[in-house]
Formats: C-alpha cells, sequence, structure tokens
C-alpha cells in the first residue's frame, strides 16, 4: 500500500501548523494564511524602496519596524530597553554609507518582498511536507510544529522559507508572550541589536554583520536547498523498536569495540572536509546567547550558519536525554578570533554538495554539557549523563539493531551480512519513527523530494564525529575526561571514526599518546568506561589530582616533569 498523502487536510485541522501558530505573526482565516491588511501596506510600502518608504537611516527603518508590530499588536514592552538605539548605532555609525545605501535601497526591498511571500510560502511548505518522506504505509511528520520535549521528530524547511523566517526575526514580529512558558529561546533580534548599544563590543559588531551578510546574500540570489532539523530522544523506558536510555551497567558490560580516534592539534571542526558529524557545544538552550551577548563556539556557528537560528523558533530546550541534528545549513561568513576577539571577515562561499533530499552535506548536532559541574562531573550519575547525552547525539538508528533495547553494532560475517539481523517487521524504527529496513532497503535513494517509497538519510552509516573540549570552556568541564566520554559514545554509537580537536589546550597535550596506547591494547568501551569510573570515583574522593590520561599512564607525566625541568635549565 502506497504512503497515505494528507495534504489535502484544510490548513485549520493541521496539528502540525496549529502547534506553531500561536508564535508566528501570521493569522489564518478561511483556511488561508495571510498578514493583516494594515501589515501589508506597511510591509509593501518597504517593498518599493526608499524613494517610497523613506526608510534611509537605521532610525527610520526602527520606526518602520515599529509600524509593522503594532499592525501585529505586539507591545514595544516586549523588545529589549536600547533595541532602537542600537538599530541607530549599527546603521547610520558603524558600516560605511556605501553599505547602507546599499542596504536600504537594494537589501531592504527585497527582505521586505520575501516577508510579503511568508504566508504562501508556508502553505506551500504544509502541502508538501506529508508526502516528503515515506515509505509503504509509513511516513514521517516533516512539517513546521512546535516539536516539544520527548518528541523524537523531524522538520524540513526550504532555505527560502528559512529566509523569510529569519526576515521576521529582524523585524521582530514574532509574538513573545508564550516563549517563556513553553521553553522557547528567544527569536527575535531585538536583544541582539540592544547589547550592541548597551555594552559595545566589536565582537558583537561583527556578530550583526554576520546575520546582514545572510540577507545581503539571499536576496542577491535565493537559496534553493533545504535544511532539516531533528530532536533525538532516547527512551528513559524500554519500548520496543526505539533505543533507550542506557544504565551505568550496560556501559561497563559493552564489549563494542573502540572506533579510531584521531587527534587534530590544528584547524577548526566547522572546516573539516570529512563529511564528518561536526558537534555543537551547545546550550540546553538552542543556540546559547547567539541572540544576545554569547560569543563562543555555538555562537559563532549561527552567526556563519544562521540558517540554524531558524530552529530556535521551534525547538523547546533539551532534557538529559535529548539532542538536536540539523543538515543542510549553509555556511555565509569566514571569521576571525574567539569570544572578544570574534571578527567577521568577508563572504564564504560553502562548497558542500547537496544529499537527495536537496541538503547540503553539514551535519551539526547540539548536546548540552553540564553547566560549571566542578566536582560533582566525577559522580557516576552525571558521568552517565554526560556519556548518553553524547551516544544520543551521535547515534544512528540505521546502524543499529535492538538488543534489549541499547544500541549495538551489527556483527556481520565475512560478506557483510548480519549474523543478527532482526525479521524487517522487527527492526527498529528511527527517533523520528522512520521504518529502516536492511541494507537492501537502506540503499534506496530518493532522487527527488515527489519520489515516494523509500527513504535514506544519505551516507549516515559513514559519517564520524567531529568533535573537541565538549563543555570545558565556558562550562568549566574536565577536558581530559570529556575526550574519552564522547570517545565511548562515538563507538557505542557505530560511528567509524572520531576526530578530536585540542583547539592547543596543555591538558591534551598527551592525549595522542594515551590514545595510540588504549588502540595498541584493543579495549572495548567496558574496559575505558570502567577505568573513567575508577578514576572518577577517585577523583571526587580525594583519591587523586592528577589528570585522567597522566592517571592512565604515570609515565607520561614524568615525561613532562623531566621536559619542564629540561626547559628550564635551559631557558634561566
Amino acid at each position: 500500500m502506497g504512503c497515505i498523502a494528507s495534504s489535502s487536510r484544510t490548513m485549520e485541522h493541521r496539528e502540525d501548523m496549529n502547534s506553531i501558530l500561536p508564535f508566528l505573526p501570521v493569522v489564518m482565516r478561511s483556511s488561508s494564511l495571510f498578514w493583516p491588511s494594515h501589515t501589508v501596506e506597511a510591509i509593501k510600502s518597504l517593498s518599493k524602496g526608499p524613494n517610497i518608504s523613506n526608510v534611509t537611516s537605521g532610525e527610520s527603518l526602527f520606526d518602520c519596524i515599529s509600524d509593522i508590530r503594532s499592525s501585529l499588536k505586539l507591545s514595544s514592552l516586549t523588545l529589549a530597553r536600547y533595541t532602537p538605539e542600537g538599530f541607530v548605532l549599527f546603521f547610520d555609525e558603524l558600516i560605511s554609507r556605501v553599505e547602507a545605501r546599499k542596504w536600504f535601497e537594494e537589501v531592504l526591498p527585497s527582505l521586505a518582498n520575501l516577508l510579503l511571500e511568508l504566508p504562501s510560502l508556508l502553505e506551500s511548505h504544509y502541502q508538501n511536507a506529508d508526502d516528503l518522506i515515506c515509505r509503504a504505509q509509513f511516513h514521517v511528520k516533516t512539517g513546521l510544529r512546535l516539536l516539544g520535549p520527548q518528541e523524537a521528530g523531524m522538520v524540513f524547511l526550504s532555505q527560502e522559507l528559512i529566509g523569510a523566517l529569519l526576515a521576521c526575526a529582524l523585524f521582530c514580529l514574532f509574538p513573545a508572550d508564550h516563549r517563556g512558558a513553553n521553553d522557547l529561546p528567544t527569536i527575535n533580534f531585538d536583544l541582539l541589536f540592544s547589547s550592541l548599544y548597551s555594552s559595545y563590543k566589536e565582537s558583537q559588531e561583527s556578530k550583526i554583520k554576520c546575520i546582514i551578510h545572510y540577507f545581503e546574500r539571499i536576496c542577491s540570489v535565493r537559496p534553493v536547498g533545504v535544511v532539516s532539523f531533528e530532536r533525538k530522544v532516547l527512551c528513559l523506558e524500554q519500548v520496543i523498536k526505539h533505543v533507550s536510555y542506557p544504565e551505568a551497567d550496560f556501559w561497563g558490560k559493552s564489549v563494542t569495540r573502540l572506533c579510531p580516534f584521531e587527534v587534530r592539534r590544528e584547524g577548526l571542526i566547522e572546516d573539516q572536509s570529512d563529511g564528518a558529524l561536526e558537534v555543537d557545544f551547545a546550550n540546553k538552550y538552542l543556540g546559547g546567547g547567539a541572540l544576545h551577548r554569547g560569543c563562543v563556539q555555538e555562537e559563532i556557528r549561527f552567526m556563519i550558519n544562521p540558517e540554524l537560528i531558524v530552529g530556535m523558533l521551534f525547538l523547546p530546550c533539551m532534557d538529559d536525554n535529548e539532542a538536536i541534528e540539523i543538515v543542510g545549513a549553509e555556511r555565509f561568513s569566514n571569521y576571525t578570533g574567539y569570544a572578544s576577539s570574534f571578527r567577521f571577515s568577508g563572504d564564504h562561499i560553502d562548497q558542500k554538495g547537496f544529499d537527495s533530499f536537496r541538503r547540503r552535506k553539514t551535519r551539526i548536532v547540539a548536546i548540552d554539557a553540564l553547566c560549571n559541574p566542578r566536582t560533582r562531573q566525577y559522580k557516576l550519575n552525571y558521568l552517565l549523563r554526560e556519556t548518553n547525552k553524547a551516544f544520543c547525539g551521535f547515534f544512528v538508528q540505521s546502524k543499529c539493531v535492538v538488543e534489549g533495547a541499547h544500541c549495538e553494532r551489527k556483527n556481520t560475517d565475512s560478506n557483510g551480512i548480519s549474523r543478527n539481523m532482526l525479521q524487517s517487521d522487527e527492526l527498529p524504527s528511527s527517533s523520528t519513527d522512520v521504518e529502516m529496513i536492511d541494507a537492501d532497503c537502506r540503499s534506496q535513494v530518493v532522487e527527488n523530494p515527489d519520489r515516494k517509497g523509500s527513504f535514506r538519510l544519505d551516507d549516515e552509516e559513514t559519517v564520524g564525529i567531529a568533535t573537541g573540549n565538549w563543555g570545558c570552556g565556558a562550562f568549566g568541564g574536565d577536558p581530559e575526561l570529556k575526550a574519552m566520554i564522547q570517545w565511548l559514545a562515538a563507538s557505542q554509537a557505530a560511528r567509524p571514526s572520531i576526530l578530536y580537536y585540542t583547539f592547543g589546550i596543555e591538558a591534551l597535550q598527551n592525549l595522542d599518546k594515551v590514545v595510540e596506547w588504549i588502540a595498541s591494547h584493543e579495549w572495548v568501551v567496558e574496559e575505558l568506561w570502567n577505568m573513567v569510573v575508577e578514576y572518577s570515583s577517585q577523583r571526587f574522593n580525594g583519591g587523586t589530582d592528577l589528570g585522567f590520561l597522566s592517571w592512565l599512564l604515570p609515565s607520561l607525566s614524568s615525561a613532562v616533569c623531566e621536559d619542564q625541568e629540561d626547559g628550564i635549565s635551559e631557558h634561566p
């Protein structure tokens, strides 16, 4: 039986659309989405250029934004205090007059036209959402909706629709009334501009320059790709056909081999060319301080790949057993520096290829580490929390079979045939309720969005992990411990490899030696896990103050001391 299409449902009867409608600026009447008439008039005036709209400065732009917000009955009290001053500062003082002229004469009218198209873009999105991914009698919901806690699922959005939604964020048009009650992060850009004025930093100016550059690019040539957002969930209860939250006993008995681990002392995660799943050192609220003052790993990624920001519209904060994976976000900007030294450094042309769903082959997974854990990070329950958080982000359902309720690497013979392959009607669904069949089905590729009867997230089973010091900067985690935790998670998730970027921190100077030693002894997950548990117990109880690497191989600590002594004698 073919996939049962439900696109004929009227808009007002769509659960997905109704769940997100209170958080959108458009309204629905008679089964159609539209802007209120007064709003249309204000946006149309803006679309005709500065000769008609008289919007030629940051001050007049904010006045126009205020008029549009008033037409939508949005209170000015919900905007950050110094938002008007931030718009004036950026557009009237910080950018050149040539840049300002281009913005007001070319980019802003084009953005206004994109805003006018939002209702039709949304309607087209929902008309196609039901049939985007389907196989036999199964289909996957991909429509824009509030993807709440413990609700595994996917949302597919065109880059064009994302552009229109982010234009709403720039104009601060999203209702803010119920976002906090639904654990949703900020989505309007008012705090971004307000912070620029209230506590000016050049890094904050550069963040806004990245966003403005994104709008310039999409107004010059509209992108035609797709971006997917997935909430991944490890079930807290034993559920057939789903991967559940492993207990400590599971990790302590796993005979899964540790995957290859490559230490990279130079380079950045986002610049890797291995096609790996790139780790976002996330806040539990997706995006963290991206739209406020934040400017570390996650926030920078959201600035150079601004399409990530739209996930903040509909993805509430993550629980301990959840992760968020985003595929297809295009990179638009280059940068230098980090934190206070972050600077926008010009245009970036993304050379990543596309998969069969028209998503760029950029895969990013957001996992939030413990914040300021101090000594509690060495307690068993927190070790388990961090390991399972990484595992949730890293596991690929199509590469796993259920044994108990946990994910195990497939056991295959010399011909690549699984010895413990389940029958097709027993196979686990993915966390998005996709029925994943064995190799014959997984080799099928959706060549275009209209083709029914097959599903595959291209090449997922060959994708490694690109990561680094997750939760070790602003969050204060132990980098040696976090490296081992991520190795455990990637191995148990059946990932083929892990690429670890040390970013030059001293604590990891011997990481490659320890990895080489562990690999030479052919350790499996249980052996590394039990060593991590033993070390953490000693560290928590005051039995050692060594880092994990020196504790595991004391000879490394001696070698470091000798090198330091030699250094002192050579450089008095």
